[in-house]
């Protein structure tokens, strides 16, 4: 499958690494342009390329960019054919982004981002660290394999997320709609906790939209002031606790 990241951050570059490791054909793209990731992209198996570059002729394109930026790409899909995927794996951390009305007030963070840009999208690889997706990916079939929840509108589309969730190392679970997709944003139990598929279906269901808002931006404070001295572990082990 040819694929297009847009965003190498830890995560963007650890799907890069990982899709292309599954046999897929990956194109990999940043706000900076691609001399300056030429040689993390040669690294991981990818191609550096523009983004314009890197959403011409995929079948997948998966946004990892920063949530305030995703109105910097209202005009990037104006020629990307309709049936092209766009997976979205951002969150909102207002300490980070800045304050957005619209989000604040309980819109999903998926659906606002699918506003911003016109295309429908599928939202996946969110409610995970970093190292949990570079270091705790497991074969089908393993034995206490983390899930990961993927959220959308569109069944096609969000089988080949799924398909792809499956290629990473993770069980992949169907966490129903955009709008519902608020139950695997930052602050809720199904967000960064490691959990298995049953686990997760229960934690998904335990969401509370009231309590999320706060417990993320406590749980931020909290790492941010931490700086390096968490483990990852304890991070995990911290964030199953101030949701539970």
């Amino acid at each position: 499958m040819k694929i297009a990241i847009i965003g190498a951050g830890n995560i963007g570059a650890t799907l890069a690494r990982k899709l292309a490791a599954s046999g897929h054909e990956v194109k990999l793209a940043n706000s900076k342009g691609p001399d300056t990731i030429r040689d993390l992209a040669q690294d991981v198996g990818a191609a550096a390329v523009t983004k314009e570059e890197a959403v011409r002729n995929v079948a997948v394109i998966v946004l990892s960019i920063p949530f305030a930026n995703y109105s910097d790409l209202t005009n990037l899909f104006d020629d990307v054919p309709t049936d092209v995927v766009v997976i979205d794996t951002s969150n909102y951390y207002p300490l980070r982004d800045g304050h957005i009305a619209e989000v604040d007030a309980g819109k999903s963070e998926a659906v606002w981002v699918r506003e911003q840009i016109a295309r429908p999208v599928v939202k996946a690889w969110n409610a995970i660290l970093a190292a949990t997706l570079s270091d705790k990916g497991l074969p089908a079939g393993a034995s206490g394999r983390i899930a990961i929840p993927v959220a959308g509108d569109d069944s096609q589309a969000k089988a080949t997320a799924m398909e792809l969730v499956e290629a990473t190392g993770f069980e992949a679970l169907d966490s129903g709609s955009l709008v519902d997709s608020w139950r695997q944003q930052p602050g809720t139990p199904a967000y960064c906790t490691e959990l298995t598929r049953d686990q997760l279906k229960a934690a998904l269901q335990s969401a509370d939209k009231s309590r999320a808002p706060g417990n993320r931006d406590a749980l931020i404070k909290e790492f941010m002031a931490a700086g390096d001295k968490l483990t990852h572990d304890q991070i995990v082990a911290r964030n199953r606790a101030a949701t539970a």
